[in-house]
């Protein structure tokens, strides 16, 4: 059948259709779908990315803030003269090729460059001590371009921190904040000029706290203070001396350096406590030098076998190992070495970096009081602390083995795992021992037992602290075995051990306390 419908029929049938699918699609909630749906299309959810853009200018407004107040250090030194005997000493077989092999000081000026920032408005600027280290001209520039010649106010190695000057006045400054109040996981920027890129923002959390030990290598001055902030910020050669910010625009750390195994970042980042800092840079700028405040000792971690034989419930403080100077503030107060210190200045201490940011926070002359066990015994001692003599030592650090030495016949230790043998003449000499000298010296550590990586060879062993009933100076290799040979398994031994710093020639002491049998 066929329909002869008119062109107003069809326009009215097509109208009465498409209000009845509405109406239906209304019945089955169709239309606040599509509506949605046409809503969303091509345009974010705002409330979703809100969080997200906020965090985005929160650093653009850091970076714009603090950015002005980094600076770009470019260090200059002059070519110094080489003595020519040590120009003519070539390795074997390469005579002929003395131009290869030249000093590169003779050769021309060097440059390196690094960061650094502004801390007052006339121009005192916060950097590394290694950027500008026998530097023989500094010049600063800024984010503007403007550059100056800037003075080396000071610099102090132990903490890798340097004070410069330029003379200007109105500069931008950066805010100094807390590091104590830092808590792992906070966000963190790193500004500074890597790679030759000036005034580069890197972004990322703070990973850790108190590094120490795990740092040694990065100063090789044996009485360093080592403390860092690690850091997941990207940090690069050229990095070095800029801040670490906090995500308040604060800045909570100096960029010091990177692990890494190719020099440059793979995710490690470390920066000096800008607190530590500070308190650098307040005595060099007041009294033109660093003020620091010594107790006299070297100070060790505290590991499982120290934690147990002392009692403790958990593996932390720090142990005293020897005293340097002779009869200074923690000998004086009544510290022996072997000594665990868990309190001080009524502060928890739980490794050398804590101990180290308490005394240095104090000035010469002021009184701390610590507390701490000798072998299970609680001890309280009130240490006056000194200024470092000289090139001002630092205020305690980790001890090293020494080098290698002559060695002689030897006497066993098994029950400790490393056999000892007696002092010759030449390991005395070697060991700046007096011609009179007692104790024995360790010849070989059998790999896996009690004193595996506890003790080295070449280390003197001058007296038992430990037990009581067998505590006192060790003469010889019979001395140490009648005293090992009434102990049984389970026991622990205290040892106080004397060796030499083979990077700089001097003598230290330090205490290893070994489980016996295990």
């Amino acid at each position: 059948m066929s329909l002869n419908l008119n062109k107003p029929k069809i326009i009215a049938i097509t109208a009465v259709a498409f209000f009845s699918g509405v109406l239906f699609a209304s019945s089955m909630d169709w239309t606040r779908i599509v509506a949605a749906q046409s809503k969303g299309s091509g345009k974010p959810l705002s409330a979703a990315v809100q969080p997200l853009a906020d965090q985005s200018n929160a650093f653009v407004a850091i970076a714009e803030h603090v950015t002005p107040a980094v600076v770009s250090i470019l260090a200059q030194r002059d070519p110094k003269p080489v003595d020519a005997r040590r120009q003519r000493q070539l390795p074997p077989g390469m005579q002929g090729f003395e131009e290869f092999f030249q000093d590169p000081r003779s050769q021309g000026p060097q440059e390196s460059t690094g960061s650094g920032f502004i801390v007052t408005a006339d121009g005192y600027v916060l950097t590394n001590n290694h950027v500008v280290e026998g530097a023989d001209k500094v010049t600063v520039t800024l984010t503007d371009r403007r550059s100056f010649t800037a003075k080396i106010i000071g610099r102090d190695p132990q903490t890798d921190v340097a004070v410069l000057k330029v003379d200007a006045k109105d500069l931008p400054t950066v805010a100094l904040g807390d590091d104590a109040k830092v808590r792992v996981g906070e966000w963190a920027l790193a500004i500074g000029n890597p790679l030759g890129l000036d005034f580069t923002v890197t972004a990322g959390i703070i990973s850790a706290k108190g590094r120490s030990q795990e740092l040694a290598s990065l100063n090789r001055d044996r009485l360093a203070i080592q403390d860092f902030l690690q850091t997941d910020a990207a940090i690069n050669p050229g990095n070095s001396g800029g801040p670490l910010v906090n995500i308040r625009g604060e800045v909570v750390g100096i960029n010091s350096a990177i692990a890494s195994q190719t020099g440059t970042y793979t995710g490690y980042g470390f920066a000096i406590p800008i607190t530590l800092a500070k308190t650098v840079m307040d005595d060099i700028i007041a009294h033109g030098r660093v003020r620091r405040a010594i107790m006299g000792a070297t100070i060790g971690e505290v590991n499982a076998e120290d934690a147990a034989v002392n009692k403790l419930k958990d593996i932390a403080g720090v142990k005293i190992g020897s005293f340097s100077p002779p009869d200074g503030p923690a000998e004086k107060a009544g510290m022996e070495s072997g000594d665990i210190i868990l309190k001080a200045d009524g502060k928890p201490v739980d490794r050398v970096s804590t101990l180290q940011r308490i005394v240095r926070s104090h000035q010469p002359g002021e009184t701390i009081e610590m507390e701490g066990v000798r072998y299970g015994e609680k001890r309280t001692y009130k240490v006056k602390l000194m200024e470092a003599p000289g090139d001002a030592k630092a205020v305690a650090a980790t001890v090293h083995p020494a080098g290698d030495v002559e060695v002689a016949p030897a006497a066993a230790a098994k029950k400790l795992g490393f056999t000892v043998e007696a002092l010759s003449p030449a390991v005395i000499k070697a060991n700046q021992l007096s011609d009179n000298a007692t104790g024995v010296m360790v010849k070989d550590v059998e790999r896996n037992g009690p004193a595996y990586q506890k003790l080295a060879p070449n280390d003197i062993i001058t007296d038992i602290l430990f037990p009581e009933k067998v505590k006192g100076p060790v003469k010889n290799a019979a001395d140490l075995m009648r005293a090992l040979s009434g102990l049984k398994d389970g026991d622990y031994v205290g040892l106080k051990l004397r060796a030499i710093d083979g990077r700089n020639n001097e003598p230290f002491s330090r205490v290893v306390n070994l489980r016996v049998g295990q």
